[in-house]
């Protein structure tokens, strides 16, 4: 009934299975892919043919966590998966950049590629399980894709690089780092690092792309026995081929002319204007504009290439490694916790740093299991940025995937909880773009945290790096253009401090790239990074002593565990009087730490105090005002310490005798009291007498000692 072929290899330690045959048979190609016990079923299916007009590629990646995967039923009312998460959407992003590059140039049919999780076993990590399936599901379509493709992640655990570490080791690594590409080399590359230096960034790189060729070969096998067979591609058309010569030859010059232009927008205006030129006179030879138009991207490439190639200046007159100048501004808005203007050439953020308490930390339902982030960073990219009109909604996959690289960037420099008790949320605004928008927000927000009090031990900056490859030759650009990463072979972005790097991607629109041109580009990144911090450390170069007087003041306290029920209450009755009371904050863990928001001062002592008195110890001898609460034959009961009472004895309540308690005390009565011991089941005993009740201190020595009782007479 099937046609089945399963290939099983020895990868990292664990089994690797690529099955196909039995399993969605209707798509062009489908995988199951296993490793461990995580299991995801990878489909290729691509449309026979071509959208009328349509002069792009349409690939759709679609990657999606199900959640009993885990065992779990989704939450909400509906109890079925919704909308794509943030981390589905970023391993789409991830699954994505590495293949579209191997797409034939003039491929214009839709393609989809489905990954969804079957089983997660908590260690090992579906997305890269995804990346393989994903692969190989497209090397068995028959789709034009010179792949295929395989990835591998790399962590430094005890100084020594690991590959595909589980998910529990890579918490506790100073590196995580996927990589991905073909036999020939790197593609991809994403990473968060602990200030790592370049050249074990690039160690790592290169283990990784070692690492899986093992898996590019027993994807080959499995196509060797089940791939069908290739899809057709047209040829180049004889009209295509006469309408490519023309276009060089009238348009050259032209567009040329209009890349002269050094300012952004005016040059726009010149190269749609040559275009429009070059579009009359291909009309009125009755050349079809249709299929111009990809003709006149080519031709834009090739020149802008060739001249960079050609006398090492770029389309806006910079040499390959001068950044563009750099102004930097904090504090530009008076109720922010914190703010800044990073402006870099024509690229600009405005980034605002915001302080909340733990309960603004953001709850995270991932499969594996519920968690918390106390650190958001969220990246708008408005159309006016780039001077257009467009849709404002919610942010798309590149906003989410830009603003996801930053908080790379900025994660591993942040303070602990116990360093710095606050919610970090930072937004950034790009206000203008022309390159690199997301390692402008890098700058942006490690000066906005900064400028909000947040001890960042170092300054964090990023930079984007270029590369124009051709058979003649090849040219490395620092902080390229948004038109050198458009007609560029690559997207080379570079994060870190003074002391490493602590994030990198890459994207290659090419086949591969060599080791050596990526040690350039390091190098190259590592100079215009630290030319960056030292243009940003005109404005600030560590965080504020102390954070915005707008900012929550948040003070921690420790207690014992056992003491956490008191502090709560039943049903949360005593924290919540604390709350009303003192108009601050007040949340309390598991491990009896207990973080108290306040906008002042005062609002905080008052809480402090609530707390302190009801988790505070009586101490022998300690005098408390105290408050009764119960008058007895035999004494007074009264609360002193938070919800502690304590006992007077009649004989304690003041000098000389005492006939009824009511004579000296009543219930509600404010009284001064000290601790003179405890009984034999820890009840605590007080004494009023030997406190002055209007000045409170202690008159012990003027009392004298109380009188010995006469010994009790046995009954005879």
């Amino acid at each position: 009934m099937f046609d089945y072929f399963r290939k099983e290899i020895e990868w990292a330690g664990r089994p690797l299975i690529l099955e196909t045959g039995k399993i969605a048979r209707q798509a062009d190609g489908a995988v199951m892919v296993t490793y461990g016990d995580t299991v995801v079923l990878c489909t290729a299916v691509g449309a026979k043919s071509v959208n009328p007009g349509q002069d792009f590629f349409p690939l759709t990646v679609n990657y999606q966590e199900k959640a009993y995967a885990a065992g779990k039923i989704p939450g909400g009312f509906f109890k079925r998966e919704g909308r794509p998460s943030e981390a589905e959407v970023l391993t789409a992003r991830l699954i994505d950049r590495p293949i579209r590059p191997l797409f034939p140039d003039n491929f214009r049919n839709e393609v989809q590629i489905t990954a969804t999780v079957l089983s997660h076993d908590m260690e090992n990590d579906p997305a890269l399980v995804s990346m393989i399936g994903c692969s190989a599901a497209l090397t068995l379509s028959g789709i034009p894709f010179f792949g295929p493709i395989a990835a591998a992640r790399i962590g430094l655990i005890d100084g020594e690089l690991v590959v595909n570490p589980s998910l529990a080791d890579v918490k506790n690594s100073s590196l995580d780092l996927m990589v991905a590409g073909t036999s020939e080399g790197v593609l991809m590359v994403e990473s968060e690092a602990s200030e790592l230096s370049e050249e074990l960034m690039l160690e790592a790189v290169t283990l990784g792309h070692t690492s899986f060729q093992a898996v590019i070969d027993a994807i080959i096998d499995l196509a060797e026995h089940a791939a069908k067979a290739p899809w057709d591609l047209p040829a180049p058309s004889k009209e295509e081929i006469a309408l490519r010569k023309r276009i060089d030859k009238v348009g050259n010059k032209l567009i040329a002319e209009a890349y002269k232009e050094r300012v952004k927008q005016a040059r726009y205006q010149k190269v749609a204007e040559a275009k429009a030129k070059i579009n009359e006179l291909l009309e009125e030879e009755g050349h079809d504009l249709a299929l111009a138009k990809p003709l006149l991207k080519e031709l834009e490439a090739h020149v802008v290439r060739g001249s960079i190639l050609k006398t090492g200046q770029r389309i806006d007159g910079r040499d390959l490694k001068t950044v563009r100048p750099i102004l930097s501004e904090v504090g530009i808005l008076p109720r922010a916790h914190g703010s800044s203007l990073f402006t870099r050439g024509e690229t600009q953020a405005l980034v605002v740093a915001t302080l909340g308490t733990g309960q603004d930390e953001q709850v995270i339902d991932a499969l594996e299991g519920e968690y918390r982030s106390n650190f958001m960073l969220h990246y708008n990219f408005p159309p006016y940025s780039v001077g257009e009109c467009g849709r404002m909604g919610s942010p798309g996959r590149r906003e989410i995937g830009h603003g996801k690289l930053a908080w790379r960037a900025l994660h591993p420099l942040l303070p602990t909880k116990e360093q710095f008790p606050y919610t970090m949320r930072v937004v950034s605004e790009i206000t203008e773009s022309n390159g690199s928008s997301s390692m402008a927000t890098v700058c942006g927000s490690s000066l906005a945290l900064m400028d909000a009090g947040v001890p960042l031990p170092r300054p964090v900056a990023g930079i984007a790096m270029g590369l124009i490859k051709e058979e003649r030759g090849f040219a490395v650009l620092s902080d390229i253009l948004g038109d050198e990463d458009h007609l560029g072979d690559m997207d080379f972005k570079v994060a870190g401090t003074s002391e490493g790097v602590t994030a990198l991607q890459m994207d290659i629109k090419i086949t591969s790239i060599t080791p050596e041109i990526m040690k350039i580009a390091l190098e190259q990144a590592r100079e215009g990074r630290i030319h960056i911090l030292g243009e940003m450390a005109k404005a600030l170069t560590e965080g504020r002593s102390d954070v915005s007087n707008n900012a929550p003041k948040i003070t921690t306290l420790n207690i014992p565990k056992e003491k956490i029920r008191d502090v709560i209450g039943s049903g949360g009755k005593v924290i919540r009087e604390i709350v009303e009371f003192s108009g601050a904050k007040v949340d309390i863990n598991d491990d009896g730490v207990i973080t108290i928001a306040a906008s002042n001062d005062e609002q905080a002592q008052k809480a402090i105090s609530r707390i302190e008195g009801i988790v505070a110890e009586p101490e022998i001898g300690r005098i408390y005002d105290g408050k009764v609460v119960k008058a007895a034959d035999f004494g007074a009961f009264v609360n002193f310490l938070g919800p502690r009472d304590g006992l007077v004895h009649i004989s304690e309540l003041a000098q000389g005798r005492v006939a009824k308690t009511t004579d000296v005390v009543k219930q509600g009565d404010a009284v001064k009291v000290k601790v003179v011991g405890f009984d034999d089941r820890g009840k605590v005993k007080l004494s009023m007498r030997v406190v002055d009740q209007q000045t409170g201190a202690d008159i012990t020595e003027s009392v004298g000692s109380k009188p010995a009782r006469p010994p009790r007479r046995d009954a005879e």
